[in-house]
C-alpha cells in the first residue's frame, strides 16, 4: 500500500505545476500551451480522465504518448471503432489453449474440475482496459482511449463505470479494481456528440489548429535539417489552407509529413509547381486536391484566399 501511494505521489510530482508539465512535454518535443499543461496537471492531481476534442491531426493522440514517456509508464491504447463491444476491450479466453487442456484432461480421465481449471488466470488474455486496471509497474499506466466518438453509445455507457471506479469485471473471475488508477486520455474528432454523462467524468479541452508561430516551432523541433525560412513558409501556407473550405483541412500531422517530404526532396523554398505536385502530402481527398490545383499554387503562396 505504501509503495502504491509512493508511485502515485511520484506521478503527481512530475506534473506538479503548469511549468513542470510544459518542461516535461518540451523534453519530448511536444509544445504544450498553458491550457493543455493546466489540464494535464489537474488530471494528475485529481485522478480525472482528460477528454481531448478537435480536428484530426492536431496532436490529441500524441498527448497520451508524451504523458506515458514523461511518466515512464506503459502506454495502453484502445482504438475505438463502430461495433466495439465491452467484453473485447476487457478480456478474451485463450480458446486454443483451453481446447488443448480439455483434450489432455479427457486423455487422463480428469474431467471433474476441468471447468474451474480452464476459466482461470492461466487461460486469460487481458485486453486494453484490464491491462490498464491491473498494471503493476512503478506507477500508473497511461490509458489512451482513441477516437471514442467512433464507438457506439452503448460502449460509452460501459465506460462510465470504468472511469468512475477504475474497475472491470470478468464474470468467471470477479471484479478487478485498479491498485492505482491509470492516467486516462480520451480523444474525439467529434464525428458525433458524446454523452453528457461521459463528459462530466472528464476534464475537457478543445485542441485547435496552432497559430503559425507555434506550428513553426513544432516543425523545427520535429523535422531535422529543415531551415527556418522553409519552416516559416510551410506554416504560413498551412495557415492559409485552413481558411479554405476543404472537405478535410490539413492538420499538424500533414504539416510534418509535407515538411519531411520537402526536406527529402532537398527543397529550400516552395515554388507553386512544387506545392501542386506534393499536394497529396497535405490533402487526402480528390476534390480537395483538384480545388487546390484550380486555385493555383502561386495564389496560395501569396496568401490570397479565395471566397468559398
Amino acid at each position: 500500500m505504501a509503495e502504491n501511494l509512493k508511485d502515485e505521489q511520484k506521478a503527481k510530482s512530475i506534473f506538479g505545476s503548469v511549468e513542470a508539465v510544459q518542461d516535461a512535454f518540451a523534453r519530448q518535443n511536444y509544445i504544450a500551451d498553458r491550457p493543455l499543461a493546466l489540464t494535464v496537471m489537474l488530471a494528475a492531481q485529481l485522478n480525472k480522465p482528460i477528454l481531448l476534442e478537435g480536428e484530426a491531426g492536431v496532436g490529441k493522440t500524441d498527448v497520451a504518448k508524451v504523458v506515458a514517456r514523461a511518466l515512464n509508464s506503459e502506454l495502453v491504447r484502445l482504438q475505438c471503432y463502430e461495433g466495439l463491444d465491452a467484453q473485447s476491450t476487457i478480456y478474451e479466453w485463450n480458446y486454443a489453449k483451453q481446447i488443448l487442456a480439455i483434450r489432455m484432461a479427457e486423455a487422463g480421465k480428469q474431467e471433474g474440475a476441468l471447468e474451474h481449471t480452464i476459466f482461470s488466470e492461466e487461460f486469460l488474455l487481458p485486453r486494453p482496459l484490464l491491462r490498464a486496471i491491473r498494471h503493476r509497474g512503478g506507477g500508473p499506466a497511461t490509458l489512451l482511449i482513441d477516437e471514442v466518438d467512433r464507438a457506439d453509445e452503448e460502449f460509452e455507457a460501459f465506460l462510465l463505470e470504468v472511469l468512475s471506479d477504475y474497475q472491470v469485471t470478468v464474470p468467471e473471475l470477479g471484479t478487478f479494481v485498479a491498485t492505482h488508477p491509470p492516467f486516462v486520455v480520451l480523444t474525439s474528432n467529434r464525428t458525433r456528440e458524446l454523452n453528457d454523462a461521459l463528459k462530466r467524468r472528464c476534464l475537457y479541452l478543445w485542441i485547435d489548429y496552432p497559430p503559425a508561430s507555434k506550428e513553426r516551432e513544432i516543425v523545427v523541433r520535429k523535422v531535422p535539417g529543415i531551415s527556418d525560412q522553409l519552416a516559416q513558409q510551410i506554416c504560413d501556407l498551412m495557415s492559409t489552407l485552413r481558411k479554405i473550405d476543404f472537405y478535410k483541412r490539413p492538420g499538424v500531422a500533414e504539416t510534418l509529413d509535407w515538411a519531411r517530404a520537402l526536406v527529402g526532396l532537398k527543397v529550400s523554398q516552395v515554388e507553386p509547381s512544387m506545392l501542386e505536385e506534393t499536394a497529396g502530402c497535405i490533402l487526402k481527398y480528390k476534390d480537395d486536391v483538384e480545388r487546390l490545383t484550380a486555385i493555383g499554387g502561386a495564389r496560395l503562396l501569396a496568401g490570397d484566399i479565395p471566397e468559398n
